[in-house]
């Protein structure tokens, strides 16, 4: 079921969220909700609390195919690349507006999946950028946090036109 996300002035997208205790089926159909509300926007990622779900749950699917999402609970980066990379990174709580930010290219996360094991994977390129991005929302972090006080309030302003 495709959930709608929060605005970009509600203060659960600046709430650290919860560490999930262990995967269940309703966990399980959060993971779904949030799959079917990234595949809808299109996006790359979403994080839990984007949907108004205060929990450490994440999905990424940077796949061209589509349909290979990975489902993550408690993501956690062991390592990042030192060699950065610059991606146009934009979000569905500001419509209409993005920004280029520059992240690691490359990840090492761990994170429970969807059968209750813990995984250590690594991610590159569009993938890491994406599970990067939504660790970030899990900490309440935004994109936009990355960028100048008159380039984040710039683009708060453009996006009000697209709402």
């Amino acid at each position: 079921m495709r959930r709608k996300t929060l605005p970009y002035t509600d203060k659960r997208l600046r709430t650290v969220a919860a560490p999930v205790e262990e995967i269940t089926d309703e966990i399980r159909a959060i993971w779904q909700d949030m799959i079917d509300t990234m595949e809808a926007m299109p996006g790359v990622g979403l994080g839990a609390n984007q949907i108004g779900v205060l929990q450490r749950l994440i999905v990424v699917d940077a796949s061209d195919e589509r349909g290979q999402a990975v489902r993550m609970a408690n993501p956690e980066i062991l390592h990042a690349s030192v060699k950065l990379r610059e991606h146009e990174e934009a979000s569905p709580h500001l419509p209409g507006v993005s920004a280029r930010i520059e992240r690691p290219r490359a990840v090492t996360v761990r994170y429970i999946d969807e059968n209750g094991e813990t995984v250590e994977k690594d991610f590159v390129g569009l993938w890491a950028t994406s599970v990067q991005h939504q660790i970030d929302h899990l900490n309440g972090k935004l994109y936009t946090d990355y960028l100048s006080k008159v380039k984040r309030d710039m683009l708060v302003r453009k996006s009000r036109k697209f709402q």
